[in-house]
């Protein structure tokens, strides 16, 4: 019997980033998935998560402040992590982020407008899972 995994998403909150929330949330229904807006996350929330991603409508929002300052300072070595956005800097900004923790990130996911298809989604969902010890 397979585990499910704990996956958590944490967000801006914008709707071009809650679009592609909702299709990464169905695409993931078989694990266990907890979306957190970014100004109500806690270190702890990302404890017992196996896998992350983070997603963000423009790059530095003011709501990642605590985020940036965390993931400047803990250690996710092999921790799979996935960014996704509509704008090609926020991605950059996000991958930034993410470096230091020294988590394992894989491609980008980038949707204009926030649309992006499931069948893509799935296919990028896999690659960040199979990553690191996310393995499913």
């Amino acid at each position: 019997m397979e585990t499910k995994k704990t996956i958590l998403i944490i967000t801006d909150g914008a709707a071009s980033t809650q679009k592609i929330t909702e299709v990464i949330s169905a695409a993931l229904a078989e694990h266990q998935v907890v979306v957190r807006p970014a100004e109500s996350f806690t270190g702890e929330d990302l404890l017992p998560a196996h896998v992350f991603f983070l997603g963000c409508e423009k790059p530095n929002p003011p709501s990642f402040a605590y985020l940036a300052e965390l993931l400047a300072h803990i250690n996710l070595a092999g921790r799979p992590c996935g960014v996704f956005s509509a704008n090609s800097k926020a991605l950059k900004y996000l991958s930034g982020l993410v470096k230091d923790s020294e988590a394992v990130t894989g491609e980008t996911l980038l949707a204009e407008d926030g649309a992006v298809k499931a069948a893509v989604v799935k296919k990028w969902l896999k690659d960040i899972l199979l990553s690191g010890k996310g393995d499913v």
